[in-house]
């Protein structure tokens, strides 16, 4: 179990982040991510595994700005509080606050000068626009929301990038796919896996769609792209 610390934007303003620290450390840092839900019991329990598998993990409050420590659960109504919320998140604030956590996470004592990112769905864009504007050393993204709005800054990609994405994800169609393959699919620092008969936040353990097979292999695939960047 991990506990929950206060930051400090670049601006002055104070906001939580969910922390999780390994057996031993120093250790790599990691920026953990939320889906739209933010940083709810479920992405709580990622950030300890990864924790748990060697890294110091930090999970921001993505929507401190709109309505500090609004961590939905998996319900219609949590679904309508968070699209609200969503509708009024700046996009370019949070990418600047980003920075502010990633800046943090390496100027812990307890942190290696290394730092990974990773997020799913909304987390997964930020993960991807992270590895194009912060000084991350390795991003990876689940099922990455709206990133087919960003690829003019693909090639101010300044880590490599390991991508995950559902055969059947209405948020991130069959075109979207297609289209950040075209533009980014043949990078040497870029990596992209497609798992057949999953949907949209297959890694979800515990709620639905959770595909545990896929679940387990993206894991394996994440763990060993930061192995090889991180230490």
């Amino acid at each position: 179990m991990g506990e929950e610390i206060r930051l400090t934007a670049a601006d002055g303003g104070q906001f939580a982040a969910y922390l999780a620290l390994p057996a031993r450390t120093p250790a790599p840092g990691l920026v953990l991510l939320p889906e739209v839900f933010n940083t709810n019991p479920h992405i709580r329990s990622v950030a300890d595994g990864y924790a748990a598998a060697g890294y110091v993990v930090l999970a921001p409050d993505v929507f401190w700005r709109q309505e500090p420590a609004c961590y939905a659960p998996y319900t219609d109504e949590g679904r309508a509080k968070v699209a609200a919320l969503r509708a009024r998140l700046d996009t370019d604030q949070f990418a600047r606050d980003l920075g502010d956590v990633v800046d943090a996470l390496r100027g812990r004592a307890d942190t290696t000068e290394k730092v990974g990112i990773m997020g799913f769905c909304l987390g997964g864009k930020f993960a991807y626009l992270a590895a194009t504007r912060l000084p991350v050393d390795a991003a990876v993204s689940y099922y990455g929301v709206e990133i087919d709005n960003y690829l003019d800054e693909a090639d101010r990609l300044r880590c490599p990038l390991l991508m995950h994405f559902a055969e059947h994800d209405p948020h991130v169609p069959p075109p979207t796919v297609a289209a950040i393959k075209a533009r980014m699919g043949a990078w040497t620092n870029v990596t992209i896996h497609d798992y057949p008969g999953t949907e949209h936040g297959f890694n979800r353990k515990g709620y639905p769609p959770f595909q545990e097979e896929a679940a387990a292999l993206a894991r394996e695939r994440t763990l060993a792209h930061f192995r090889r960047l991180l230490a």
